[in-house]
């Protein structure tokens, strides 16, 4: 969504190198799979310096780890988020305590938009341009073409 792309455009601002890491996500079920949300990401991000984009499978902190990363970025729209957000970065830093958690809240424009919205909306055949990058909402159109 476009609050993704803005949380990593900020992120850029305050680390270098940033890693999107896109997580393989065998509990839930994407419209995209794991390549094609890599390819999306890439595209959106392209004009960023010192932004990776990769797939992993298994537990973000352990990939954070494993690539020697000091730091995890999420977004955080609203207090809903708060409490999961909360327990997931107290879990993190048991299992990899010099791997911290930084939260980023969006600006108020895209406080409301997530991605499982983006989709229901998407899957109705509802406009959501105004939520995703060009390029992301040409996928949909696609996907969710009747």
């Amino acid at each position: 969504t476009n609050g993704h792309e803005e949380i990593v455009r900020r992120a850029v601002t305050m680390f270098s190198p940033v890693v999107v890491a896109v997580a393989a996500s065998p509990n839930k079920t994407p419209m995209f799979d794991l390549g094609e949300r890599i390819a999306m990401a890439k595209e959106v991000l392209a004009d960023l310096e010192h932004v990776e984009v990769e797939g992993y499978d298994g537990l973000t902190v352990g990939y954070a780890h494993a690539h020697k990363l000091h730091a995890i970025i999420r977004g955080l729209r609203a207090a809903s988020d708060f409490e999961y957000e909360f327990q997931l970065a107290t879990m993190n830093r048991h299992l990899e305590p010099q791997v911290e958690t930084v939260f980023l809240t969006p600006t108020e424009k895209y406080m409301f938009v997530s991605s499982t919205l983006v989709r229901e909306i998407a899957n109705m055949g509802g406009d959501v341009s105004a939520f995703v990058h060009v390029s992301v909402n040409n996928a949909l159109q696609a996907r969710c073409a009747p």
